[in-house]
Order: structure tokens, then C-alpha cells, then sequence
């Protein structure tokens, strides 16, 4: 069973999921009362284990939302401290109480500030509603998550979800995965960076971009709730280019900010806006696809493909992946921890290409130690872009662990 989208009462609502195919998560129904005190009803599996440890939870998250009189029924399928607290917040808001308060969970510690030219060859999306996902993410080693609140998130759920994902950027360890967040369209998505922006994500998605100021409008609202909060870390953004008029503005887009650390094309949404069919060989949106990488790369950003969405066509993943690759892309999304090691695979220079690169590298730092401005490689010279071609290649190579 899921939560119920629409209040029963003024003072009553329900938060959560719980029922045979569920876990991880667990469903809070709440109604406020004028006296009474708290009473709280448990139906868990693991009662008889954590029982006591949810029932004392219960009770510090409803103190803190400042709710003294209420009864409030849990139906538990074994969710984690972080999912309790924010099941519980959510109920209590959509019941009218405890507006403007916030339980938030005790902060794991943050993880070293991203940087703006990471790897990024793939992010791997968490439904923003679905805590059973964000445990064992980072297990599949994507070079970043996104909790996604967005398309994944039934409209419904959409407050609720964003409590979750707050809770989850403050106390899940994701390892070495970069932290992002993909938020709604604009104007929706202005209330999801003022309860996420707070426990430093490293990069925020901005779906549906189209014009350059909506994101200068997100970089505003970002710097202003790091500034509250007192946040001196960077919050990279990346816009999502999905209609027709947002790959005609790809390079507005991606000038609009010094905070936007790539750009990213959406096929689904474009080539519905397009009216054509999406297709494994993406004929239909190769132009658009080359107007992306052509406008990262004139803005000094990474462009970054879209995802992959037959999960079970390896082959088909890998040539998109390659074929992604030679066209200029750093990388792509991916919407199931088995496309993980393709998209890696995909993305890494061949044994050929390390090898001449090293090669022409090594002629550089000989011509550097030497004080010559001309590099030469045996009888032939080397032109600059060249040079510099072969210098990203091999720092890639070493990011991914190629080569040492």
C-alpha cells in the first residue's frame, strides 16, 4: 500500500509505503488531536529486535516537530532511522501540523567538496521515493547518483520524496559517487532546492531547461540558501536539454552560470517534442546530440550524454556507449546498476590510443626539458592540439585507474 495523496481530514494524513512487496520504507498514518498526549500504535517485523528503538524515535521526531498531542499508527517494513524521520515529518506537514519545523537526522560526515571536471562517465538514478534503492548504490560504483524527484516521483509524492532525499544527502554514505539531485521543472523545483540545497549535494540536475535564465534563477536561489547556511563548498549544476528550443540554446544554457559543470541532453522529452520515434540508432536526434557536445565544449563544460533505456541490450548499450564516446561525450546516464560496467568499458581508451598518447605526451615533457616550442615525434611533428588531446587522454586514462 502507498501513502494517500490527499488528506483524510485537516488533521489527519498518511506518509510512506508498507505492504507484502515492500522494504526498506515504512508508512506513518497521523492525526492531530487537542489533548490527549502522544499515542503510538507499531506493527513491524523486526519488533521484537528494534521495536523499543522505533517507539523512542517516534517520540524524539514528533517532539522536535513540536507536536505534543496526536496519534500515530506505524506500519513498518524495515525502514532505517533517516526513512522513519522523514516518513513521520511528511504525515505530520500534510496533516497541517508542524509547518515550518524540520527532524533532522544526526549528519554524516560530508564527503571531499566534488570537482568541476570529475569523472562522470556514469550517474546512476535513485527514485526519489523508493529508500530501498540507496543503501547499496554506491556498491555498483557509478561515478555518481542521482536522487532523482523529478519524473520519477508520482506528482502526489512529491513532498514527501523531497524530505526523504534530504534525509538521505545527511546521513547515507555514497562512498566515492558524486551526490546529485535532480529536481523538477521550474517553478516546482524552487521548493525542492529549499530542502536539499542545505545538506550540500554536489550538483543539481535542472530538467526541462530551455532559457538561460532558469538557470541563473536556480544558481540564485543555491548561492542564497548556501549563504544561510553557511556553506563554502561548490554545488555544480547541470542543465538537462530536452525540447527543441533547449538545443537551440544549448550554449546560452550552458553560459548562463561559472557553476555549470555540464551539459546533458534528455532524448525521451525531445524527440517527443520532435513528434518522431526514438530509436537504438538515434538517427533522429544525432543533430541535436552534436549541437550538445558542440556547446559544452565552446563553454568549457562536459557534455554528457543521455541514457540507455533498454536495460536489457547490452550490446546495443555498449556500441551507443562507443559511438557516444567518439562523438565527444564524457559520459551518460543510466537507469539499472547493470549498465554500470558497459558504460565504463564503453568510455575508456583502447590500449591503441594509451599508448600513442603516452607516447606524444612524453614527446611534450622532452621538448619542454629542453626549452623547444616544437614537439616531435620521430621524424614527424607534432601539432598542439594534438598535444593537447593526448594530455586529457592520458589524465583520463589515469582517472579511471588505466593507467598509473
Amino acid at each position: 500500500m502507498t501513502s494517500a495523496v490527499e488528506t483524510t481530514s485537516p488533521r489527519s494524513a498518511e506518509a510512506g509505503h508498507w505492504g507484502e512487496e515492500v522494504r526498506s520504507d515504512v508508512h506513518v498514518s497521523f492525526e492531530a488531536r487537542d489533548s490527549g498526549g502522544v499515542e503510538i500504535s507499531l506493527e513491524s517485523r523486526v519488533a521484537p529486535y528494534y521495536g523499543s528503538a522505533i517507539l523512542e524515535q517516534t517520540r524524539e521526531v514528533l517532539a522536535e516537530l513540536g507536536v505534543k498531542d496526536a496519534r500515530v499508527a506505524i506500519h513498518d517494513e524495515g525502514a532505517l532511522p533517516f526513512v522513519i524521520a522523514a516518513r513521520i515529518e511528511a504525515a505530520a506537514r500534510r496533516a497541517g501540523i508542524a509547518l515550518g519545523k524540520r527532524s533532522l537526522p544526526e549528519q554524516h560526515p560530508l564527503p571531499a567538496p566534488s570537482q568541476k571536471d570529475r569523472l562522470r562517465r556514469s550517474r546512476l538514478y535513485l527514485p526519489g521515493s523508493e529508500p530501498k534503492y540507496y543503501i547499496n548504490a554506491s556498491l555498483h560504483a557509478p561515478d555518481a547518483v542521482i536522487l532523482d524527484l523529478e519524473d520519477s516521483v508520482h506528482r502526489g509524492e512529491k513532498d514527501a520524496a523531497r524530505i526523504l532525499v534530504r534525509n538521505t544527502l545527511r546521513t547515507v554514505d555514497f562512498g566515492s559517487c558524486e551526490r546529485m539531485v535532480r529536481i523538477n521543472q521550474l517553478p516546482l523545483g524552487l521548493e525542492d532546492l529549499a530542502e536539499v540545497v542545505g545538506e550540500s549535494p554536489d550538483l543539481i540536475l535542472i530538467p526541462k531547461a530551455e532559457e538561460p535564465e532558469q538557470v541563473r534563477e536556480v544558481d540564485r536561489m543555491i548561492s542564497e540558501i548556501k549563504a544561510r547556511h553557511g556553506i563554502i563548498r561548490s554545488i555544480w549544476i547541470m542543465p538537462i536539454l530536452e525540447s527543441a528550443l533547449g538545443i537551440e540554446n544549448a550554449f546560452a544554457v550552458a553560459t548562463a552560470s561559472e557553476n555549470v559543470a555540464a551539459l546533458t541532453i534528455g532524448l525521451e522529452d525531445y524527440t517527443a517534442d520532435l513528434g518522431v520515434v526514438k530509436t537504438a540508432e538515434g538517427r533522429e536526434s544525432q543533430y541535436a546530440r552534436s549541437r550538445v557536445v558542440n556547446a559544452a565544449r565552446a563553454a568549457g563544460v562536459q557534455a554528457i550524454d543521455s541514457v540507455f533505456s533498454d536495460v536489457a541490450d547490452m550490446d546495443g548499450l555498449r556500441r551507443w556507449g562507443e559511438a557516444s564516446r567518439a562523438a565527444g561525450f564524457e559520459g551518460m546516464g543510466c537507469i539499472h546498476p547493470g549498465q554500470i560496467r558497459v558504460i565504463h568499458e564503453a568510455f575508456q581508451p583502447i590500449s591503441v590510443e594509451i599508448e600513442k598518447a603516452q607516447k606524444v605526451v612524453a614527446a611534450f615533457e622532452e621538448a619542454q626539458s629542453k626549452g623547444l616550442a616544437v614537439v616531435s615525434l620521430g621524424s614527424k611533428m607534432i601539432d598542439p592540439p594534438v598535444v593537447q588531446r593526448a594530455l586529457k587522454l592520458v589524465e583520463r586514462a589515469k582517472a579511471m585507474g588505466v593507467i598509473s
